[in-house]
């Protein structure tokens, strides 16, 4: 069956950084997880990305956390897990745990070391300036920890070279195809927000593969509009974004998506459920 038309859409429902003091919707225990999980998934998401936070909001790798986020999600709604494993450390124990006990249908993969930083204008300085390594090692390992457990790696590539540098996976065969990719733009460090640096990564890839876009701030909008036009899957959430297209805070991560599932509808092109996106990602049927 083709899919041409059809459009993923996933929600990044909390993130690391985000706080309730830049945004009250932003969600913390597994419950307000689960709930925004299904204010998504009703609103036309097919794919939850999740981050783990501890009741007061703090990031937490605690497995039992993140035990309590799936069954949370699950027993509300048949979504899509992806579980992040995005850490500053090279010990990846923790989000090794996770991946194999609790099984998510995809993990989210970092694909390259970069400078990751946030520059205030008014201000005149950085918010934070930070390195983010990811080695090939690195990669490497987590690869091993996710084929060992049938859990698809989605790879976020922040920057062309990001993309342009798999290869030695699929040579080794830690890779596998038809692959997942996330071109993140909007970070200080990484890819351009422009529908050019998008070109450059479609077409970087192998074909068969499905990719999207995470455009990080306001300019998320104009971001998901160039993906639809170019044939790609689309992120909305409170990870990336706190704001409406007219400008407006948004109230929960359901009308990000509502958003985002009107815009897919004006390009021309339809929102996959989720069995349509199992089966675009080449994952199972649902159990």
């Amino acid at each position: 069956m083709a899919y041409e038309d059809k459009v993923i859409i996933s929600c990044a429902l909390t993130g690391v950084f985000a706080n309730r003091d830049q945004c009250e919707a932003i969600p913390y225990t597994p419950v307000e997880l689960g709930e925004e999980a299904l204010r998504a998934y009703n609103a036309g998401a097919s794919v939850a990305h999740i981050h783990g936070r501890t009741d007061d909001g703090k990031p937490s790798w605690d497995l039992d956390t993140f035990k309590a986020i799936r069954d949370e999600v699950r027993k509300r709604c048949p979504i899509i897990l992806n579980f992040s494993t995005g850490t500053l450390d090279d010990d990846i124990s923790p989000q090794a745990a996770i991946i194999r006990e609790c099984r998510p249908e995809i993990a989210a993969l970092n694909m390259g070391t970069m400078n990751y930083a946030k520059y205030s204008t008014n201000r005149k300085k950085f918010v934070f300036d930070l390195v983010f390594p990811n080695t090939f090692g690195k990669i490497e390992r987590f690869l091993d920890v996710m084929n060992e457990s049938d859990v698809k790696p989605e790879l976020e590539c922040f920057d062309a070279g990001h993309t342009n540098s798999i290869w030695p996976l699929y040579d080794m065969g830690k890779l596998k195809k038809p692959t997942q990719f996330s071109f993140v733009t909007g970070v200080l460090g990484g890819l351009p927000t422009t529908v050019e640096a998008l070109q450059l990564q479609r077409q970087t890839i192998p074909p068969g593969s499905t990719w999207g876009v995470i455009g990080i701030g306001r300019v998320q909008w104009k971001l998901c509009a160039s993906a639809l036009v170019l044939g790609g899957n689309i992120r909305v959430g409170l990870e990336d974004n706190f704001y409406m297209p007219n400008g407006e805070m948004a109230s929960g991560n359901g009308v990000l998506v509502e958003q985002a599932a009107l815009l897919t509808r004006l390009t021309g092109r339809e929102v996959a459920s989720v069995a349509e996106a199992r089966a675009m990602l080449s994952l199972p049927p649902s159990p």
